[in-house]
This record gives C-alpha cells, sequence and structure tokens, in this order.
C-alpha cells in the first residue's frame, strides 16, 4: 500500500493527476463499464462485399432479359445485340459509389409472387442504411417495372423517411404516416417486410423497430395489423409467407452472376428438391441441375450452389428456379430474375 504521507509533495501532485486521468477514461473495473451509447445515426455499417452491379461502360446488350415461357425448351438463335469491346467486369463497390439493396415485390405468373432484392449504387457514405432506405422509398426503376412479370412495391407514394438509428442490433426507422394508408393486410405486410429485409441486410442489423411521425407504434393501417404481437423487433423470419417458394437472394434481380456464380437462398417445397436453370441472351440453357435445400414439405430450408456457365461475350442471361408438380410434372412456383452473364476468367 502506498503511504502518501511519506512522498513529497511533487510526487503526490503527480500520483492525484494520474488517478484523475484513470478516473475519466472509459474501462471496466471496480466503478463498473462505460455508459451504454445512446443510439445513433447509421454509420459504419459493413456493407455486403459479394453483391456486384455489371459494368456496363462498354456496349453491351440492351433490353430486358428474354420472355421466357414455363417449360419451354430453348430455341432461336443467338439475339442481335452489340459485341463488347471488351468483357464488362463486376465491379463490387465503384469508386465514390456504396452498393446496397432495395427489397420490392416480383409479380408471378404460377401464383407465388413474393420479395426479391435489387442493387442500387448510391454515393458513397457511412450512412448506408439510410442511403438503403432510401433507395427503397424511390420504388423500381423502368426497367424492373417493365419485365414481366411486373416489378412492384406494396409502400404507398408520398411515404418519406424521417430517421434511422441503431442501437444494440435493432434499426429504428421512422417513416411519415402515409407509410400506413391504403391496402389491405397483405399489401401492409408485403410493406413491412421490404423495410424489415432492406435495413437486415447489414450483420449489425437483426430486427426492425417502426416509428411514424416520430411515434413507436406495433399496429399499422385501418385494418388494425398489429406486428409482431409481442411487442419485440419485427425479423426476417416473419415474413416468410411474403416470399416465393423458392426465394432466391444472391445474386440479387439484374446483379452480376460471375463465373462460377454462387446462387443462395431459401425454399419451402415438395421433398426439399427444385430446378434451377440458366439461359443466355438467346435463351438457350446453360445450366439445368436439380437443387436440394436443407428443409422441405412445410418447412423452410437454405440452400447455395455454385454454377460455372459458357458464353462467348458478356450479355443478359435469365436464372430461373422451380418446382416440378408431383401430379403432373409441370412447372410450378416459377421465378425468373435477370443476371448478367461473362466469359469465365
Amino acid at each position: 500500500m502506498i503511504r502518501l504521507h511519506r512522498l513529497p509533495t511533487a510526487a503526490l501532485c503527480l500520483l492525484l493527476a494520474a488517478a484523475l486521468v484513470a478516473a475519466c477514461s472509459p474501462s471496466t473495473g471496480p466503478l463498473g463499464s462505460p455508459a451504454t451509447p445512446e443510439p445513433s445515426a447509421d454509420q459504419s455499417l459493413p456493407v455486403a462485399s459479394d453483391d456486384a452491379t455489371p459494368d456496363l461502360s462498354s456496349p453491351s446488350p440492351a433490353g430486358a432479359s428474354p420472355s421466357v415461357t414455363p417449360g419451354a425448351s430453348p430455341t432461336g438463335s443467338p439475339a442481335a445485340t452489340a459485341t463488347p469491346a471488351a468483357t464488362p467486369k463486376p465491379t463490387a463497390v465503384p469508386a465514390g459509389s456504396t452498393i446496397v439493396r432495395a427489397y420490392f415485390v416480383l409479380g408471378s405468373f404460377t401464383g407465388n409472387e413474393g420479395l426479391v432484392p435489387v442493387l442500387r449504387e448510391v454515393p458513397q457514405t457511412k450512412a448506408v442504411a439510410t442511403a438503403a432506405m432510401r433507395a427503397l422509398l424511390e420504388g423500381p426503376a423502368a426497367a424492373e417495372m417493365a419485365t414481366s412479370p411486373a416489378m412492384y412495391t406494396a409502400i404507398p407514394d408520398g411515404t418519406t423517411l424521417l430517421g434511422v438509428t441503431i442501437k444494440d442490433g435493432v434499426a429504428t426507422v421512422d417513416l411519415s404516416k402515409e407509410f400506413e394508408s391504403g391496402g389491405g393486410s397483405e399489401s401492409m405486410l408485403q410493406r413491412l417486410g421490404q423495410v424489415v429485409y432492406t435495413l437486415t441486410q447489414f450483420a449489425t442489423v437483426d430486427g426492425v423497430r417502426f416509428e411514424l411521425d416520430g411515434t413507436p407504434t406495433t399496429v399499422f393501417g385501418g385494418e388494425g395489423v398489429m406486428f409482431p404481437p409481442e411487442g419485440r423487433p419485427i425479423v426476417r423470419a416473419d415474413f416468410r409467407d411474403q416470399l416465393p417458394a423458392i426465394f432466391v437472394d444472391r445474386p440479387a434481380w439484374g446483379a452480376s452472376l460471375g463465373n462460377p456464380g454462387t446462387v443462395s437462398g431459401l425454399a419451402n417445397v415438395f421433398e426439399a428438391t427444385f430446378r434451377m436453370e440458366l439461359r443466355d441472351a438467346a435463351n438457350r440453357r446453360l445450366v439445368d441441375r436439380q437443387v436440394m435445400a436443407s428443409c422441405g414439405t412445410g418447412c423452410w430450408g437454405t440452400f447455395k450452389v455454385s454454377l460455372s456457365y459458357t458464353v462467348s461475350k458478356a450479355q443478359w442471361g435469365t436464372l430461373r428456379v422451380f418446382d416440378l408438380s408431383a401430379k403432373d410434372g409441370s412447372v410450378e412456383n416459377l421465378t425468373e430474375y435477370r443476371v448478367w452473364l461473362t466469359p469465365a476468367g
């Protein structure tokens, strides 16, 4: 033990000064841990590194993916499109930009509509969750709405973002009252799912709480949709009914697939098996394989596969996932993704 009365005055002053500095420094010990930080704007959130947008700086095929009839055989000749001067390469993080995801609703001709991710390039920012929400509120792009079936958003026009804060893995998003206007319970669940999936794309966000004009709420719309009933943060698993039966989360719709490319997501299909096809711009089948999810027939399972393919030049193609009816073998639960294909290497 230090006996202070035996120390010279100068030494005593030094010891007291050191003690004051230590007391003011953040640490743990007898005095406890530092106070928990207040909720803050979304700063320095990690952004997914495996999303890539096509580099279309060179001349490239234009237009949307070819219309594909369920179960049709690949026919036709190569599409008459411009040959790129150089093979475009996917760019994960363009200089001065950040890639974020927004989730919209993709229609279906087989009663299989559901959430789908698209990519957006936004100016470089640390507030990436805010940027992603703003991209979501802007709605689908013209090419996305013109696809067949069309993509749309369940979020009402006029909805504005008033703020996003993140604390302890929970994002609190403040939206204007227009968010809960119009539509029935299904539309309300779709728009809630769009927001939750968009915000939980970031590894540090596990759940979402909602505010409308600054007031916390768990009851939405004229029909009084209460979600979630437990008052806990809303998570992705709450919106499985808003997903297509085979939900591809990577690649995003309109993203670069890579070669080889990874395709991953969730599925709830009979005996956990489904088909995956990749077709080129001329609708020729490049890949056709059976995929098995980790669970099926009433439960959601994960899947992740790697696809290698051969194309002579960069072009738009179509990733198709579908199930075959146990009754007659017809195509059901079909979802088609527009993807950018590139030669291997």
